[in-house]
């Protein structure tokens, strides 16, 4: 029996922080997705520590859900790119794989890019 040696092309290596579902690797094929689990990272990193940490291991995007870190840190002068999503809720976010792909496509070294998810409003008459 014989085994080929196949090439792997791998365009981005993206980091999943802890509040990304999992199942958006599906519509990353091409790239190395790794979670900060994989990763044997501890799950409570501040953003700037996560930040570093992930530049450091080579990543070129870190994805999360934390709305707030384009006010919390700067930054101007990394490689590392950030693709935000609005919504970390799995049926909410499998309606936007595709434009989480699209991101992931066009995203430069260093850039933020914030993808819009409407919550819908809960159903208060249901009880």
């Amino acid at each position: 029996m014989k085994f080929w040696n196949t090439l792997q092309v791998c365009n981005l290596r993206i980091l999943f922080d802890n509040n990304i579902p999992v199942p958006v690797r599906k519509s990353l094929p091409q790239h190395e997705v790794l979670t900060m689990i994989e990763m044997n990272w501890p799950p409570h990193l501040e953003n700037g520590e996560l930040l570093k940490a992930a530049e450091e291991a080579g990543f070129e995007v870190l994805m999360m859900a934390d709305q707030n870190i384009q006010y919390q840190q700067n930054l101007t002068g990394r490689s590392l790119s950030l693709i935000v999503l609005g919504s970390n809720i799995w049926p909410i976010v499998r309606s936007h794989v595709t434009a989480i792909s699209d991101a992931v496509a066009r995203i430069n070294p260093g850039s933020y890019e914030f993808i819009e998810m409407v919550v819908p409003p809960k159903d208060r008459n249901r009880r």
